[in-house]
Parts: structure tokens; C-alpha cells; sequence
């Protein structure tokens, strides 16, 4: 008598739109869903959402999987959902309902609160028990914007809940923060001992009671499906919901990267280039939290821009103002790229700054703003948005030599995942700025398929040292051309000269 095949369903609520797939016990796809919606931005550098918009694409992609796949519920063993940074967490009362929205991690608003911190915290002990820094990207941040700036809605909150663990408890009825989340709120977590620290809540005025008490790794599970969400998805009561954790983390777990030395950069609407670490310096510019696998030993330690392909949908949306951005077409944009195909490295004299919304890692500068450098007449659309593409990925390369510089050794070839790996012409160029072989997964998959992963380990079939095992192929995508690297040599030095040149007159602009 054959065994049954057994599934699991793997979930990514992303900055922009939530995917899920079904996948068997050996990886393979058998549904996939989407749904895509739009961040708030009520203000300049602002960034928020409602959690009932995730909660919504969630339980409609799970339900659209299930339906699809066509296969007994009850060979479905475990969900697991993972999720955008969510900046301050979701702001809950006592019955589990927001308060506020989230200001998820592109939100910049909470400048002042960085300042106060940096007058009134003692900076190098937040540095050694967090291992990560000070700035409006970080939840501990949000969390006293929403303190200092809505006081209503504070005096309402019991918990601040991740994205991922919002929905779970929704799922569920159970409360369980993964501790790459927590991690990732920074300024609250010690990172040396897996929990919430008294101490840095203590200074930073965050009531101890706020932050969740149950802190639980990536793959284990949180509770189990409650009746009502089993008979809306078509999945069994009970069935095991899986904690998930950071999609960053996530998708580098479904690149293969769950060893020191492998490094993954995933390009969507931002940039994260991350690796794995045993210990991490919050100095170095970086962002660090316990990995998804091996949580308790491993640091996912990253470094990132706010807007990567954030900026190529931008420049897009400039040559199409009529149409607007659901309107690009694959045809114009399959045109633009080889057009771009045809210049040289640096598209002849052109520089490109990508911080439209600030920027992260590593020079950490709310302020700081996006800058074409070097325009000439003889520069058209295809020159812009080559640059876009080269600036990004001088972005890449000034956070890889950040994290570097402990000197622990990285292999030699960049895995590329999200949606810029589509691209060939950015593939090349990523080769050609780094210097390093390029690679990418055949299945195009990232975060959800993580996901999935995360919930075979935590159904037990199969284990933390084979985790994703045959699940993904890497494909060869582009071999560093030595005339452009040396080419890109010269950029990526004007590059860096150029925020440090502009920062003042940046300042300036910003007000």
C-alpha cells in the first residue's frame, strides 16, 4: 500500500502583495496565489497599513491554494506565514483588535524619537545588548513615535505584534512572537540571551507588559487552526500553524543559505543583502536577528536599501505619466531594457543615488534623497534608467563590503532573489559591480516557498540540517566581465564620494 503524499502550505505577506503556494513534502509546487495591494503613505516618508488588508490577502490566497491544488485537506501538515519587517509591530488592544495602524519598516516619521534616544540612552550598552543600532528604520523607534505622537491610541495597546504573528494569533487564538521579529524590532531584544531585555525597555520607557511573553523559534508551532478559519480555508481544525519569521531571513533560507559564508541579496520594492553569523557589531552599519534555522546559534546579520526596485518602478511611472504603473507593459519595458543592453558600464557618465525614501545600511541617513549625477544632453531615458539599475547595485555591493568587515570569508558567488532577478541586464550588472559570479533560483520563488520550508521542518518532515533540501536549483546567471568590473571600479568610487559631496545640500532640501 503507497504512502500518502503529504503537503504544506508556505505564505509571504510582503511590502506590496501576499503569495502563497502549496508545495508536497519534495518541494513541489502544485498552487500558487497572489494578491497585491498598496502601502499608505499619508505623509512624505511615511509608511503604514492596516493588518486586516494582510489578513485578507492571506486567507484569500490559503483558500485559493487549497482550492486549485485539489488534493484531501487532510494531507495539508502544517501553514506557516511570513512577513515584511513590520517596523513598530501591530499596536493591539486587550481583545486583539489594532489601534493604529502599522508603521511598517520603510516609515521614516520617527526621527525626534531617534534624537531623544541619542541624548538620553546610553548608546554603546543598546549597541552590545542588541546588536543593532539607532535610526527611524528600527520598531523600538515607531513605538515611541506612537508614544510621543499618539497618545490615545498608546493608552489602548497591550501588545505590539509582528505582521506574521498578528495573523497567526488571528489563526489560532494563540500570542507567539518568532525571534527574528523580535530581533528585527531592535533597541528591546538581547541578542546574546533570546529575549526581551529589561533593561533597554526599561530605559527607553516601553512597558515590559507590551512586548509578547511566549518568544518561540521559526519552525515551531504557534497553535493550531481554529474551527471557524479551518472551514473558511478548506483546511483541518487544528491544523499546526508555524511561527515563520522575518520574509528576509525566509527568502535566504529558500536560496539555500543556512551556513556562515553564504550570503543572499534579495531585490522586491527594496534591497536586503544578508549572510549568516554567529556574532554580530551593531558598528559595522548592519541589522542582526536570530536566523530562521538554528535560531538560537545562527544571526542573520543584513544590510539594505529602502528603495531598489522601488526606484525602477519610480522611473518608470516618470516616462509613463499617463498610463501609470499598472499600465507598464512588458513589451516597453522589454524595449527600454535592451536599449539599456546597448551602453556602456556607467551609462556614459551617469551616476544614480538611490535614496528616495532616506536610506538604511549603511550610511543610515533619513535625509538623505535620491540624485542623478552628471546629466548631460546626450543622456535619454535608457541611459536613466541603466544608472538606476547601477546604482542600486553600488547599493549592494557598499552593504556586502560592510559586511565584511569582520573578516569572516563569503563564497565567492551572490544569490539574487525577488523580482529584479528577472532581469538579465541587472543580473550582468550586479556580476559586473560586485565582482562576483551571480546566481539565482530556477523556480522563482522566494520568501513563500521559505515559508513552506519552514513548515515541513515544524510538521517533522524533515530536518533542521536538510531543511529545503532538493527543493531549489540555482542557475547560473552571470559571470563578472572583467573590463566592467573595471569600469564599475571607477563608479562605485564616485559613488561613495557622492552621498558624503551631497548630504549637506541633501539636508537642505529635506528641511
Amino acid at each position: 500500500m503507497s504512502r500518502v503524499t503529504r503537503h504544506v502550505i508556505g505564505v509571504d505577506i510582503g511590502t506590496q502583495s501576499t503569495k502563497a503556494l502549496l508545495v508536497d513534502e519534495a518541494g513541489r509546487i502544485l498552487a500558487q496565489a497572489s494578491e497585491a495591494y498598496q502601502v499608505d503613505t499619508p505623509e512624505p516618508l511615511w509608511a503604514e497599513q492596516w493588518p486586516e488588508v494582510w489578513m485578507t490577502a492571506v486567507v484569500r490566497c490559503i483558500a485559493r491554494v487549497v482550492r486549485e491544488a485539489a488534493i484531501d485537506a487532510a494531507s495539508v501538515k502544517a501553514l506557516c506565514v511570513s512577513s515584511l519587517y513590520g517596523g513598530s509591530g501591530i499596536p493591539v488592544d486587550a481583545e486583539g483588535q489594532p489601534t493604529h495602524p502599522c508603521l511598517i519598516w520603510m516609515d521614516r516619521r520617527a526621527q525626534d524619537e531617534v534624537e531623544w534616544v541619542r541624548g538620553h540612552v546610553d548608546l554603546e550598552r543598546l549597541y552590545d545588548i542588541t546588536g543593532n543600532g539607532v535610526d527611524s528604520y528600527h520598531g523600538f523607534t515607531k513605538m515611541l513615535w506612537l508614544r510621543e505622537k499618539r497618545p490615545d491610541a498608546w493608552q489602548r495597546t497591550r501588545a505590539f505584534l509582528p505582521p506574521n504573528s498578528f495573523v497567526n494569533a488571528q489563526l489560532t487564538g494563540e500570542v507567539a512572537v518568532d525571534h527574528s521579529s523580535a530581533g528585527n524590532i531592535g533597541g528591546v531584544y538581547d541578542m546574546k540571551a533570546r529575549r526581551w531585555s529589561a533593561e533597554m525597555l526599561d530605559a527607553l520607557g516601553i512597558p515590559a507588559s507590551m512586548m509578547p511573553a511566549r518568544l518561540v523559534e521559526s519552525s515551531e508551532t504557534v497553535g493550531g487552526l481554529t474551527a471557524h478559519w479551518a472551514q473558511t480555508l478548506g483546511l483541518p481544525i487544528g491544523l499546526p500553524v508555524i511561527a515563520g519569521g522575518v520574509d528576509a531571513a525566509v527568502a535566504t533560507l529558500a536560496a539555500g543559505a543556512n551556513r556562515p559564508g553564504s550570503h543572499v541579496a534579495m531585490i522586491g520594492t527594496s534591497m536586503c543583502w544578508g549572510t549568516i553569523r554567529q556574532h554580530a557589531d551593531a558598528r559595522d552599519g548592519l541589522v542582526s536577528m536570530p536566523h530562521v534555522v538554528g535560531g538560537l546559534r545562527d544571526l542573520y546579520v543584513f544590510g539594505g536599501a529602502i528603495t531598489a526596485g522601488a526606484s525602477v518602478t519610480w522611473f518608470l511611472d516618470l516616462m509613463q505619466p499617463q498610463q501609470g504603473r499598472a499600465t507598464h507593459t512588458a513589451d516597453a519595458h522589454a524595449q527600454l531594457e535592451q536599449a539599456a543592453r546597448e551602453l556602456p558600464p556607467g551609462a556614459q557618465g551617469l551616476l544614480f543615488l538611490p535614496y528616495l525614501m532616506g536610506e538604511r545600511s549603511p550610511i543610515w541617513d533619513p535625509r538623505a534623497s535620491g540624485a542623478f549625477i552628471g546629466l548631460g544632453l546626450h543622456h535619454r531615458r535608457e541611459h536613466l534608467y541603466r544608472a538606476v539599475l547601477e546604482g542600486v547595485a553600488c547599493a549592494l555591493r557598499h552593504n556586502i563590503e560592510a559586511g565584511s568587515r569582520e573578516g569572516q570569508p563569503l563564497d565567492d558567488a551572490l544569490v539574487v532573489v525577488g523580482g529584479a532577478s528577472r532581469s538579465d541586464l541587472w543580473m550582468q550588472i550586479i556580476a559586473d559591480v560586485t565582482g562576483r559570479p551571480v546566481r539565482t533560483i530556477h523556480e522563482e520563488v522566494e520568501a513563500s516557498l521559505g515559508a513552506a520550508m519552514l513548515a515541513a521542518l515544524g510538521a517533522g518532515l524533515t530536518a533542521a540540517e536538510t531543511v529545503g533540501q532538493g527543493w531549489v536549483h540555482l542557475v547560473d546567471r552571470a559571470q563578472p566581465y572583467p573590463d566592467a568590473v573595471a569600469r564599475y571600479e571607477a563608479l562605485y568610487r564616485n559613488y561613495l564620494a557622492g552621498y558624503p559631496a551631497l548630504r549637506p545640500v541633501m539636508h537642505a532640501l529635506r528641511g
